[in-house]
């Protein structure tokens, strides 16, 4: 139980760990927030015309289809147009119809906007009869979401990696570790010693993640949470494999930064490609992605998906427990 105080202490004292344990919390936060924000106007055309070049009737029939912004001079609104951070297109008279000015670097359905305009603007006695009919906007980040909200818990799920392996490259640094190889300690008992407070801390942060961003059912409650505990088991585990095989702390944190990436890369790029066959499997020899598949077939409710998944996870937990066991009693042995 003082092992375990000790290791609440570090963790107290380590800003890194309490970065990444506060981090998907305010991201997190952020998600929920943005997801009720209208970004629909970033969609919207904006026109920029001279004062006094353009018609009434034509700065009219152009507010239909966007907002209009009156320049003075010719160089200012040049100078609008090629402002990278916008999507400006110029306006102008050209004998009796207009012409259109646009930099190049627009996105695509702007510059097919700048490039159908004037055919438009020629033809817009025989549209005045046509019916419009304004289809709803939809939510920008709604379809990113699904896949934003899985990534930011599999960071809070990581925390218990980071706070194990720095731990363990801190007490190598500072002579404890020494002290831990001579004392009556089996690899299960110093396992659980290191493994507890990486875990929690994890799980902690993964659980107050997912409330915020999920309003799940009881039922789905309980398979949320189990997919929780055991991706922050792996995880504290896999930080104890860093913690191991580190020589400093720059190497650990080189190592830290590899494997997150590995984390959040594989099932990300799964997700957007979607694999299937052999590739399926060997994905899933990375324990976030069976992650990340149970909490997108939990929020889709796919449930047998992700029992599946829970049942790889619990596969993980066993290997890799047993792998650090076996490495850490032949270590012990040869020390001897």
């Amino acid at each position: 139980m003082k092992g375990l105080k000790y290791q609440l202490k570090s963790v107290l004292k380590d800003k890194f760990c309490l970065m990444t344990f506060l981090l998907p919390i305010v991201v997190a936060v952020a998600l929920n927030f943005m997801g009720s924000i209208d970004l629909s106007s970033l969609g919207e055309h904006h026109f920029g015309v001279l004062e006094n070049d353009l018609s009434p009737e034509t700065i009219t029939w152009l507010e239909r289809y966007g907002s209009v912004t009156f320049y003075q001079a010719r160089s200012e609104l040049i100078a609008a147009i090629q402002e990278p951070s916008t999507n400006v297109i110029g306006v102008e008279t050209d004998g009796a119809s207009i012409k259109t000015t646009i930099a190049g670097d627009e996105l695509d359905i702007f510059q097919q906007t700048a490039a159908t305009l004037p055919a438009l603007y020629e033809q817009r006695e025989h549209f005045k009869q046509v019916e419009v009919q304004i289809l709803e906007r939809p939510d920008i980040l709604e379809s990113f979401q699904g896949i934003f909200i899985p990534a930011v818990l599999i960071v809070a799920m990581f925390m218990g990696c980071t706070f194990n392996a720095m731990n363990i490259i801190s007490e190598k640094e500072d002579g404890v570790a020494f002290v831990n190889e001579i004392l009556p300690m089996t690899p299960s008992q110093y396992i659980l010693q290191k493994v507890v407070v990486g875990f929690l801390c994890g799980s902690l942060s993964s659980i107050v993640t997912a409330i915020i961003c999920f309003r799940l059912s009881w039922q789905d409650v309980w398979v949320m949470l189990v997919l929780i505990v055991l991706s922050s088991f792996v995880a504290a585990l896999i930080g104890l494999f860093i913690g191991k095989f580190s020589e400093s702390l720059m190497v650990g944190v080189v190592y830290i930064k590899i494997v997150m990436l590995l984390f959040i890369a594989v099932p990300i790029v799964c997700a957007l490609i979607g694999v299937s066959g052999p590739l399926t499997v060997i994905c899933n020899l990375v324990p976030s992605q069976p992650a990340f598949e149970g909490i997108m077939a939990l929020s889709g409710e796919s449930m047998g998906t992700a029992m599946k998944d829970i049942g790889v996870l619990a596969i993980h937990c066993i290997a890799w427990f047993i792998l650090y066991v076996l490495i850490s009693t032949h270590q012990k042995k040869q020390t001897i």
